[in-house]
């Protein structure tokens, strides 16, 4: 006999961005707190540019238009930081600049 699991994934309900750490509410309950150092978007980001977030995929995800950053909820639960290239991150650090 087969059986069918459907999973459900945690989604983001709030989001805070402190100086140090990014804090994400799930809608099960849970709190996830993560060092900013963990996405170099944000740890370089103004606390304006932070504080503009948006959910995406019904909560699955956290959008900063202005930083041009997304965090997916499922890779904060499992513990993964940024996964973008330093070179990446110095050209956009650059563009910046301009």
């Amino acid at each position: 006999m087969s059986t069918l699991v459907i999973e459900r994934q945690a989604r983001a309900q709030r989001v805070s961005v402190t100086d140090e750490e990014l804090i994400v509410e799930l809608d099960d309950g849970r709190t996830i707190i993560v060092p900013l150092a963990w996405f170099p978007r944000l740890l370089h980001g103004t606390p304006e540019e932070r504080a503009n977030w948006r959910l995406i995929g019904d909560g699955e995800g956290i959008h900063w238009p202005d930083l041009d950053e997304d965090i997916e909820v499922r890779h904060l639960l499992l513990g993964i930081p940024s996964q973008e290239t330093q070179r990446s991150f110095h050209k956009w650090l650059q563009s910046r600049k301009q």
